[in-house]
This record gives C-alpha cells, sequence and structure tokens, in this order.
C-alpha cells in the first residue's frame, strides 16, 4: 500500500510540473506536519497550503480534502485570499505509519501533496547486563543483557560504554541492530582495575541507559573445573580425610591467589549429595582437612573454586577416600520368624536384621554373628554372614540370641534379640497397601488394640525372587495403622507386604496383600482356545498369564465376539475360572472373537480366533451314538434275562423235547411231561403237544388168541387207536385223533360204562411212528410185564425181545403203582366209575 501511494504520488507531482515548466520543479502543494515522528496514539496537526499557480486550481474554485490511508478526514479551511490553505487534526494517531494526503476537489479528485507519519515508542532502559571474565586464552570480556520488552515500532541502537578508572580510559562500542552482547577484547581492559559498564538504547523518539555495574575483570571471571589431586587419611584421626587439589592449565598462574573453595561429600553407597562445605582463602598450594566424617567409610568428593564474587566453577571429576575403621557402634534392628519342630523338640530360626538410626559400622567390610550362650562367659556361634539374613535351629528351652557387627577394628556390643513363639492369635485386619511414588508404599491396617500388643512388624519382599535375604521390614508401634515403606521397588513388579502383630509373649497370625508400586498394561495377552461345543454354545478357555508379565492387577477378561452380520457382544469372564461360555449363537455362522485384559492402567487386546457352529458337532454325534448303545445294550440284556428266565416255556414252544424211549420209563415220561406242561391262564386252551399219552379200547367181549395177534399184528389198527379214548385222568377234554401225539402204549378196557372187570387190565404196545434212537438202542429195556385176561401171569415182549427163554415158572410180580403214574391214575378212574 505505501509503495503504491508513493508511485502515485510521484506521478501527480510529476505530471503537474510537466504541465506548468519542465524547468520549474516546485511541487503543486505542500503539506506540513508538528513531527514526521511521533509517540504512538499522541495527537497530530497537518496543514496543506496550495499554490496560487497549481494548474489543477487556476480558473476554478480550490476545495481542498485530507486523506488518512484510504480514509477521508474531515478539515477545516484557514482564512486566506486564495482559499488555498486547508488544516487537519488527527486526535489519536493510531497507526505505526500512513500516508497522510492532500486532495482537490476535481473529476477525477486530484493528489497536490502528502506526507509520511511514523508513530513509535521511545527505548526502554536495558536490564539484567552482566560481564564474565574468560581467562583462557585469549582473555575477554563477554557482557550480555536483556532487550527491551516493548516493541518501540522504530529503529532502535544499542551502544556499550567503559569506563576504567585508572588510566581514565572511555570505549564506546556500537553494535548491529537486533544484537545484545558483546565482547570486549583484551586489550581495552585490566584485571585488576575496577571499571565501569553500562548499555544505552537510542531511537527517534528518545534514549535510555541501563544500570551502571562496577567490577573488577578477575572478579567476573568463571574458573575452570579445579581438580582433585588425591584424598588420603589423616593418621591417627577417625573421620578425616585430607584433600590435595590444582587450578587447571590455564589458570595455574592464580596458584597464589586466594580463593574461595567449596567442597561436598557423600558415601559410596548414597545417591545424594551432602551441604557444600565452605572453605575461604583457601590456596592450591595448600591441601585441605576435613573431619567429622563416619569411620570406616568410603566417601565420594568434589570441589568447586571462585575468585571473590565472581561466579563459582563447574563441580570437578568425583575422587573417592576412606576414613579410618573403628570398631561397629549402636545397635541392631532384628526381626525373627520362629516355627517348631515338635518331632525333633527344635525351633527353626530365621533371623533379619538391618542398622539402626544409631548404628554406625565404622568400616567398608563389616559381617554379622548370631550367637547363644551356653554357660555364662561362654557363646555358641549359630552363624555368621556379611548380609542381613540367616537361618538355623535352637533347642526348644532356648530364650534369646545375640547378634554383633564386627569388621578389623573390633565387635560391636551384643543386641540381645529374644525368641518369641507364634500364636495363633489374630489382631489385624483389612491390610491395603498404595503406592506414595515411584520409590514407597503407604501400609494401612486395622487393629485391636488389646492389651498385651506392643507393636507390629510390616515385612515385604518381591514376589518374583525367592532369595530370602531380599525381605525387608519396619516396625511400627502399638498405636499406628499406617507406615510408609520406601527401598528400591521395581516398577511393574509385585511385591508380598505382611504386618505380623507383636505381643508380649509371641507373635500373632499375619494378614498379607500383594501390591505395585506402579502398574501398567500386561506384556501378553493368553490366547483364546476351543475347548467344546455343543448346538447353539462354545466354551472358550485360555491360560493364566505368568506373574512376571502381568505388569498389575488383573482387573477383568473380556470376551469381545461378533459374527459377520451381528452386533459386537461383550462377555465378563470370572478371575479364577478362565473361562466363558458364548451362547445362543447361530449356527452356520462363522464367529471371530479375541480376549482383552485390563489392569488399572490399561488394557491389551489379544489375538483373534475364528469359530462356526456346525449344525451337527462332535459332542452330539457322540451323544446320539451313546443313547442309541446304551438303548440297544438294555434292551439285549432284557431280551437275555427275559429267554434265562423263561427257558422251559420257550424250549417247550420252538423245540418240543422228545423223551428217548429207550432210556426212560412211563414215570419219568409223565413225570417230566406234566412238570413241563402248565397253562399259562385259566382261559387258555392246554397245549396239545405230549410227547407221550395212552389209549384206552372199549373191548365188550373178550379177545382170543387169534384175535390178539390180529391185533397186534396189524400196524394200521394199532396208529387209530386213540379214537375211542374215552378220556385222561390228567388232561380235561382231551381227543385222541389229535395228529400231534405220539402214542406208546394202548390200554385195553372192557368199557368205559360197563362194570369193571374182574381180570386185572391188559395194556400193549403200539407201532409208534417215532423211531428209537440208534445209538441208544442197546439201553433200552429188555421188555414189559404184562397181564394175561385168565388170570395167568405169563410175560409178553411187546417193546423188544426177551432173553429169558426159559420154562421155569415163577411167583407173580408185585406191582408198584409208583412205577406207573398213568395205570395208576387209570386204577383210580376206574375206581371211581365203580
Amino acid at each position: 500500500m505505501i509503495s503504491t501511494w508513493v508511485s502515485v504520488i510521484v506521478m501527480l507531482v510529476a505530471s503537474v510540473n510537466a504541465a506548468t515548466n519542465e524547468d520549474d520543479m516546485q511541487p503543486c502543494a505542500k503539506v506540513q506536519t508538528s513531527s514526521s515522528v511521533v509517540p504512538l496514539g499522541s495527537p497530530v496537526t497537518a496543514t496543506c497550503v496550495i499554490r496560487d499557480d497549481c494548474p489543477v486550481v487556476i480558473g476554478q474554485a480550490v476545495h481542498i480534502e485530507w486523506r488518512l490511508g484510504d480514509h477521508f478526514l474531515p478539515s477545516s479551511t484557514v482564512a486566506s485570499e486564495s482559499g488555498g490553505v486547508s488544516e487537519v487534526v488527527i486526535p489519536s494517531f493510531n497507526h505505526t505509519r500512513a500516508f497522510l494526503t492532500c486532495c482537490v476537489q476535481a473529476s477525477p479528485l486530484q493528489i497536490v501533496g502528502g506526507v509520511e507519519i511514523r508513530a513509535g515508542y521511545p527505548p526502554s532502559a536495558p536490564q539484567n547486563l552482566s560481564c564474565q571474565t574468560n581467562l583462557t586464552n585469549p582473555n575477554t570480556l563477554n557482557c550480555n543483557w536483556d532487550p527491551i520488552e516493548q516493541e518501540t515500532h522504530l529503529l532502535t541502537k544499542y551502544t556499550l560504554h567503559t569506563e576504567i578508572w585508572d588510566s581514565n580510559k572511555n570505549h564506546t562500542y556500537n553494535l548491529p541492530p537486533g544484537i545484545h552482547h558483546y565482547t570486549i577484547p583484551r586489550s581495552d581492559f585490566f584485571l585488576f582495575s575496577d571499571m565501569k559498564i553500562f548499555v544505552k538504547a537510542v531511537n527517534e523518539l528518545g534514549e535510555a541507559t541501563s544500570t551502571h555495574i562496577t567490577l573488577e575483570p578477575v572478579s567476573a571471571a568463571k574458573f575452570d573445573q579445579p581438580k582433585i589431586l588425591k584424598i588420603q587419611v589423616v593418621p591417627n584421626r577417625y573421620g578425616c580425610l585430607k584433600l590435595s587439589w590444582c587450578l587447571s592449565q590455564h589458570q595455574a598462574w592464580l596458584r597464589d591467589y586466594r580463593l574461595s573453595l567449596e567442597v561436598r561429600f557423600k558415601t559410596a553407597d548414597s545417591s545424594r549429595w551432602g551441604e557444600p562445605i565452605l572453605v575461604s582463602r583457601a590456596k592450591p598450594t595448600r591441601p585441605m582437612e576435613q573431619c567429622f566424617l563416619l569411620h570406616g567409610t568410603q566417601y565420594v568428593s568434589q570441589i568447586r573454586v571462585r575468585y571473590q564474587q565472581s561466579p563459582w566453577s563447574e563441580w570437578s571429576s568425583s575422587q573417592s577416600g576412606v576414613t579410618l575403621e573403628k570398631a561397629p557402634t549402636g545397635r541392631l534392628d532384628s526381626w525373627m520368624k520362629v516355627s517348631g519342630d515338635h518331632k525333633h523338640k527344635q525351633l527353626n530360626i530365621h533371623l533379619y536384621w538391618k542398622p539402626s538410626k544409631q548404628f554406625r559400622a565404622n568400616s567398608q567390610n563389616v559381617s554379622y554373628i548370631a550367637s547363644m550362650q551356653k554357660v555364662p562367659g561362654e557363646r555358641r556361634l549359630l552363624c555368621a554372614t556379611t548380609g542381613n539374613y540367616c537361618a538355623f535351629q535352637l533347642p526348644e528351652r532356648a530364650k534369646k540370641v545375640y547378634l554383633s557387627a564386627v569388621n578389623a577394628a573390633g565387635k560391636s556390643p551384643p543386641t540381645e534379640v529374644y525368641i518369641y513363639q507364634p500364636k495363633a492369635l489374630t489382631a489385624v485386619s483389612d491390610v491395603t497397601a498404595v503406592p506414595r511414588d515411584d520409590t514407597s508404599l503407604l501400609v494401612q491396617w486395622r487393629s485391636l488394640l488389646l492389651t498385651s500388643l506392643t507393636g507390629y512388624v510390616v515385612e515385604w519382599r518381591p514376589l518374583l525372587k525367592t532369595d530370602l535375604s531380599l525381605v525387608q521390614f519396619e516396625i511400627a508401634d502399638r498405636n499406628q495403622s499406617s507406615l510408609a515403606i520406601t527401598g528400591s521397588f521395581e516398577p511393574y513388579k509385585p511385591y508380598g507386604i505382611s504386618v505380623y502383630p507383636r505381643f508380649k509373649d509371641g507373635i500373632g497370625l499375619p494378614q498379607t496383600v500383594n501390591a505395585y508400586s506402579r502398574q501398567k498394561v500386561p506384556s501378553v495377552v493368553p490366547k483364546l482356545r476351543i475347548k467344546k461345543t455343543w448346538q447353539s454354545y462354545i466354551e472358550l478357555t485360555w491360560d493364566e498369564i505368568p506373574l512376571d508379565q502381568r505388569n498389575g492387577f488383573i482387573q477383568n477378561y473380556k470376551v469381545i465376539y461378533w459374527d459377520e452380520k451381528g452386533p459386537v457382544n461383550v462377555v465378563n469372564a470370572d478371575l479364577d475360572e478362565r473361562k466363558v461360555i458364548l451362547r445362543d449363537l447361530n449356527k452356520l455362522s462363522l464367529y471371530e472373537a479375541f480376549l482383552m485384559v485390563s489392569t488399572l492402567n490399561g488394557s491389551r487386546n489379544g489375538s483373534t480366533i475364528h469359530f462356526e457352529i456346525e449344525p451337527f458337532d462332535a459332542v452330539a454325534v457322540v451323544m446320539i451314538v451313546i443313547a442309541c448303545g446304551v438303548g440297544l445294550s438294555l434292551m439285549i440284556i432284557f431280551i437275555v434275562m427275559t429267554c434265562f428266565s423263561n427257558h422251559k416255556r420257550l424250549e417247550v414252544r420252538f423245540w418240543p423235547a422228545v423223551p428217548d424211549p429207550a432210556n426212560s420209563s412211563i414215570k419219568r415220561w409223565t413225570s417230566d411231561s406234566t412238570r413241563d406242561t402248565h397253562l399259562s391262564s385259566e382261559t387258555e386252551e392246554p397245549n396239545p403237544i405230549y410227547l407221550s399219552h395212552l389209549s384206552f379200547l372199549n373191548l365188550p367181549m373178550k379177545l382170543n388168541k387169534e384175535d390178539d395177534d390180529l391185533w397186534l399184528n396189524s400196524a394200521e389198527d394199532t396208529s387209530d387207536l386213540g379214537d375211542s379214548i374215552c378220556g385222561s385222568p390228567f388232561i380235561p377234554g382231551y381227543s385222541g385223533s389229535n395228529s400231534d401225539s405220539v402214542p406208546y402204549a394202548t390200554v385195553i378196557l372192557s368199557g368205559c360204562t360197563s362194570p369193571p372187570p374182574r381180570e386185572p387190565h391188559v395194556y400193549l404196545r403200539s407201532e409208534s411212528t417215532q423211531p428209537l434212537l440208534e445209538s441208544e438202542e442197546s439201553f433200552s429195556p429188555k421188555c414189559y410185564q404184562n397181564f394175561a385176561a385168565d388170570g395167568m401171569a405169563r410175560e409178553q415182549c411187546f417193546f423188544g425181545p426177551s432173553h429169558n427163554d426159559g420154562s421155569e415158572e415163577e411167583t407173580d410180580p408185585v406191582i408198584h403203582w409208583e412205577d406207573f403214574p398213568f395205570l395208576r391214575a387209570l386204577a383210580m378212574n376206574d375206581n371211581q366209575n365203580d
């Protein structure tokens, strides 16, 4: 915008001048202001005077207007003969730079004059001027200051001024714009002469000067790091060390000057430095001594120097030294855990200890011994170690042990440790442990204030390490309910914290919790496994996360699953079971699932698995097969049991038992037949299949010899003898014409209704259609005894050949009716008919 207006003004002026006279370079109008550079926000007054010979206004009325940038300003016309003078007042000039132009009302508007106005602020005084001498080659004096905080919007220049009092020499150094430091060369100052230094800032609205400083250049020098040559023990002085030191090579020429020295110490096992010790008027040529240090302790030391009020040098590199040894002093804090071995009448002791606040080892190398007193003046050594733990066994009657610290200079007074038996008494509950910071935990508990309670022991140890020497403890008073424990707690590692109540006569039962000083997400996430599937259900399981990879307390397990079309589902799992059952799954749908494990400080997702629910899974098939197998087995067992229980009945129905006439008798036939034959129900018809029966013939007249022979020789007639059966005493409604019966004998009766005969009945063997078994013909009986009708005894062999051909007369045989049940029944029937 500025360049545009400048070009416009130049063109107008050139055109106006060219119109009048090329040799006459006078502007057409002149604009005057109170100042071209004004404070920002101050009022500005400007006047425009137009020449009478200006060709723009010749022959016409003059009307002047003002413009500030692109905006018109109200103006007032100053009384004049030609009316070519105008004045404008700007109440507050708020532009850092702008063009004010004077214009004549014409067609178009003509610019006849203008001026540029700049605004800003005067400079403020530079702050924080400081100078520092550099004693390395070449020696220089470096000065710095802070720039002006407020922007002036104007070009500001800085100059550095020095005045040396002893030589009355003054120097001024002009600095380029934007530079706020300067290095004074060695030729313009003296190391041991005071000089005055200040900075001046100047712009078009004014100037400002910084605060003057007076210094001796050597007092403004920052020394290089000094060096500790060695640290030695002061002979025969306990707790004292002697340090030898020197300056750097470039400042070695100052070794005879008195300097200020600061020394700081720390023990070798500490991370914090002690308060610095100031040594005034020190010289590098004279070693310094420091006493009141711990005996037999290794110390690390550093030093720094300065001259008078100069800045301190940087701390030197560290050097170490060891004070003289002395016998340990003070007592040891101890913690004893006792368990009984009643079988061997001994006590198992685990003894822990640590230095108390009053304990001093007074040596770098210290060991500890535990002993017990057997007889006055004589002690038995139980253990000796350089650690803070030992284990041993004692008799049940032992009451206390003695603990001492030993170094090369001597032994500390023994600390008595009483043996307290464990008690089955609970006095602690609701134990919690929360982190305070990365190196400490706050342990809190609730207690029952019993009269015998004397205090508490807070014990902690890392759970990932089994070394018992890592166990640490603190003693708490009986009125305490919380304790801040500090130590080298590793982040993301679990610690077990136990609170034991202490009684006058024993140690109570502890309460234990686990804690982390810091937690984060687990390092690993177990992989989901499919345990079993059935119908629309699936069971997923996973392994437990190893303790060293949990990085905190596991808050929950979540199984997130979804199918191709369905929504995302989340199922929370039990922390102890580590399994979950997904229900109501769609068959033949492909599912994806993953496990999310969370701690207090975040969650981690595991890998994704894919699974699909089959219509008939292996479990369903196995269950169906098992059910079918069980059903079939039960049916087979039922059939077999039924067959065994009804073996005889089934055998009679399907396999008729045909008696062997060659190895049987009528008694056995009838007994077997009657025993195996029974009615299954009252209405059921009897079984018509019989192995043997008797046919009864009605003979009204006496048979003669010929008829008898004829009857005996007629096979066809004997086969029909069953048609004349009057009845059977055993089988009601029996029909003799049953074709299934196999008659073996025929009994000849005189008639069913005739009076009883005087002679006994005659029974004859019939011609059976059932063949005899060939293999058993040799066992057939020889013959049966028959009785003739005439009462004379004689023997007829109808069932086989007779081997008795003799003609001896024998006495009448006695008939045993028990051997012939059918004939006995016939006789009974005959008596009834009588």
